[in-house]
């Protein structure tokens, strides 16, 4: 703040005093020649000559006011401020209602940086002459010197309300504001004097720190620019300056500017908190945590320090010094419930359940209705299979908000609740569970085999069954579904007695089926033993027979009904299994394709031409892993499988993967296997592009 340390006052009191012919009269008539020289020699310069008069004047008149007045002012003049306080004091018993005087006398107090004494001179000219209002400012200055900044602002204000155009006050009575941290005010009054005359302005860095926290950056930036341009070494501008930037999302801009200060100001600990949260915002979180750990060992009871910290540590997945630290800073503040939010979701993460459990429900204590919270509470109940709860909780989100995540993970809930039931027998539980999953629109075949185990252990072999095949045709990979529907199968079809009928096993072919690159030879099979009835195998054959009719005319849909016919008199028959998914193949229908193939080798889990159509479904969805491992069974059961075709099909299927050698192997031994000239010599081209 800019104080002007001028006796104007004394001045003032010098004038009058000398201007007054009474006051003259009552001097002798050698005292006032005396006077009359002084004045001579003061306007002539001559201080210590008028000095001397008027001592002389004081001996020959004795206690005239005027005369020590005049001397008084003087003595100040020539900075022996020591007399001319002695002086100032004579007057004061001479006339001790002289408000001027004592201003003069606290103008001198306060040029010695005697405040308080300064002050209460001040105070008593006020009290004297309240309507002098040049002694506010006066009062005002030296207020603030005593940093009474309220008392100042009073002050100030007051005498502004007089002289409204006078700067210097205005210029302190922002700064009092400032000090107050009154930004709002203090950028007012900077506002008032930059408007008034811009070229003038000086104050930029404290108009750019109002403006700052009066939250708006862009014009704080444009005087701090101006003062950090004005004088590059003040460095609380460069400060300012770094957070203005921060605020406006300049983030590298900022950094500079934090270098500046910090390597010219080494031990300003108070602004590591900002730089390293500047450092985390720009991810650099090494250094972010270098600078928060230096802030937490200036000032290590700020729990700013620890929760900042710990946030970078989680964002890092470093959870156990998040959790270090967050749990310093619930030490210290037990109710702030976002650090307990902070300190579960660590917890959860951790995947130590019970721990996040505990502090969510600490949480939900304070605000029961926190939804997130109660969602997380169900995640973690659902993490250690307390599934009952969590449908509890999870239907109570549900009726607060229609929410797919929450209604997906309730869905889950119940449908692993339901395999739970199934275990301990409870199957009517396990049932509503499942549909309850399925009515809000649950599709994972996982509920659909849930129903089938349940229905199957009730004896509802056509639930079972149909449900079998639902879970099957909505997750062909899951080989859990189709190893249990074979052994499901097995257990209804069991060969039976029945005296007088009997059917002996005989060998059946297959229709060819068509690879993408070659078509599979036909293959004799062994179709497992099945006991029925002449009629059953009649209606059996007739329905295969109008089944292969249709096929051949292109009624697809038909042919499938036909055949799915036929599997309800005989539902282990490999082949008609087979057919069905050729046709699906043909209509390019590949997820069903593959679900038929797999019932084929299912039923019969020697059937090569199962295995084989399967495999080139998988390679016609990408799926060449499942591919691979279809064409590696075939082998297994015929290493001449359609004169080689297996290992040219295996080989293609470790290409596309990238396996070039294990190719180029199985290439080699499908020419060991074939005879067909232009196929030998197309596949000895593409031995020599993987080489």
């Amino acid at each position: 703040m800019k104080i002007k340390k001028r006796l104007l006052t004394t001045v003032l009191i010098s004038t009058l005093a000398l201007g007054g012919a009474p006051a003259l009269a009552q001097m002798t008539p050698e005292a006032s020649a005396l006077y009359q020289e002084a004045c001579s020699a003061e306007h002539q310069q001559d201080l210590k000559g008028a000095i001397a008069k008027l001592e002389q004047a004081i001996t020959v008149s004795g206690g005239d006011s005027m005369l020590y007045t005049k001397l008084a002012g003087l003595y100040s003049e020539i900075d022996a401020n020591d007399k001319a306080l002695e002086t100032y004091k004579k007057v004061i018993e001479l006339k001790p209602d002289d408000a001027f005087v004592h201003i003069s006398i606290g103008s001198i107090y306060e040029t010695q940086g005697k405040y308080k004494e300064a002050l209460n001179s001040y105070e008593k000219a006020l009290d004297i002459f309240p309507e002098y209002k040049y002694n506010y400012y006066n009062i005002a200055n030296v207020q603030y010197q005593l940093k009474n900044y309220n008392g100042a602002i009073k002050n100030y204000n007051t005498f502004l309300e007089t002289y409204s155009q006078h700067t210097e006050s205005r210029e302190n009575l922002a700064a009092s504001y400032i000090a107050v941290k009154d930004y709002k005010n203090a950028s007012k009054h900077y506002k008032k004097l930059y408007d008034k005359n811009p070229d003038a302005f000086k104050n930029f860095s404290n108009y750019g720190i109002a403006l700052l926290n009066t939250e708006e950056p862009e014009k704080a930036v444009e005087m701090l620019e101006k003062a950090v341009e004005i004088d590059p070494e003040n460095y609380s501008a460069h400060l300012g300056l770094a957070q203005a930037y921060q605020d406006l999302g300049k983030n590298d801009m900022s950094y500079e500017q934090y270098q500046v200060v910090l390597a010219n100001v080494p031990n300003l600990n108070t602004v590591r908190l900002d730089y390293a949260n500047l450092l985390a915002d720009m991810n650099k979180n090494t250094e972010a945590i270098t600078q928060y750990n230096m802030y937490i060992k200036a000032f290590p009871n700020d729990i700013n320090g620890y929760k900042n910290i710990a946030q970078v540590y989680k964002t890092l997945n470093n959870y156990d010094k998040a959790l270090e630290n967050f749990l310093i800073v619930e030490s210290k503040d037990s109710k702030d419930i976002n650090t307990k939010k902070d300190i579960a979701l660590c917890y959860h993460n951790k995947k130590d359940y019970d721990s996040a459990i505990k502090y969510y429900d600490q949480i939900l204590e304070i605000t029961p209705d926190d939804y997130n919270v109660k969602f997380n509470k169900a995640l973690a109940l659902h993490a250690i299979n307390e599934y009952e709860k969590a449908i509890v909780l999870y239907q109570e989100l549900q009726v607060e908000k229609n929410d797919k995540v929450v209604k997906d993970n309730l869905n889950n809930a119940l449908v692993s609740r339901g395999h739970e039931l199934i275990a301990v027998q409870n199957y009517e539980k396990a049932i509503d569970n499942f549909k309850t999953a399925i009515k809000n629109g649950y599709t994972d075949g996982y509920v659909y085999f849930g129903l089938a185990k349940a229905y199957r252990a009730q004896g509802d072999n056509t639930k079972a069954s149909e449900n079998y095949e639902k879970a099957i045709s909505i997750d062909p990979d899951k080989t859990i579904y189709s190893a249990e529907y074979s052994d499901f199968i097995s257990s209804m079809y069991k060969p039976k007695s029945n005296p007088g009928t009997s059917f002996d096993s005989e060998e059946i072919h297959v229709i060819a089926i068509d690879d993408f690159e070659k078509p599979a030879a036909n293959k004799e099979v062994k179709q497992p033993v099945v006991k029925s009835s002449p009629v059953t195998i009649k209606q059996n054959e007739d329905l295969i027979a109008e089944g292969d009719k249709n096929c051949k005319e292109n009624n697809y849909d038909a042919a499938v009904k036909n055949y799915q016919d036929a599997l309800q008199l005989v539902p282990n028959d490999a082949i008609t299994l087979l057919k069905i998914g050729y046709i699906y193949k043909l209509k390019e229908d590949n997820t069903k394709a593959i679900n038929y193939y797999q019932k084929a080798i299912i039923v019969n889990p020697d059937y090569t031409d199962g295995w084989f159509n399967l495999g080139l479904a998988y390679a016609n969805e990408n799926n060449f892993i499942e591919s691979q491992k279809s064409f590696e069974r075939v082998i297994s059961l015929d290493s001449n499988y359609s004169f080689g075709y297996a290992y040219y099909a295996l080989a293609t299927a470790l290409e596309y993967q990238g396996k070039n050698a294990e190719a180029v192997k199985n290439y080699k031994l499908f020419i060991k296997h074939n005879n067909d000239k232009d196929m030998i010599n197309s596949v000895q081209e593409k031995i020599k592009q993987l080489q």
